[in-house]
């Protein structure tokens, strides 16, 4: 069970998002595109080889 300082950050994290979501999106916004970026740099790689392009396709299936 998370104790009550836990708790607390969670709800002061959430106060900040709801009262400032430009200035929260722009903290974010660069680790947001950075995976992304390793995310399609991983799918390439993956890509390469005929068994990496089968996992590419189950894990496509799983998410539809």
């Amino acid at each position: 069970m998370r104790d009550r300082t836990h708790i607390e950050q969670i709800e002061r994290l959430a106060e900040y998002v709801r009262d400032n979501p430009e200035k929260w999106k722009m903290k974010v916004k660069d680790f947001r595109d950075s995976q992304i970026i390793m995310s399609r740099i991983f799918y390439s790689k993956l890509a390469e080889t005929e068994e990496g392009r089968e996992k590419i396709k189950l894990l496509r299936n799983i998410n539809h």
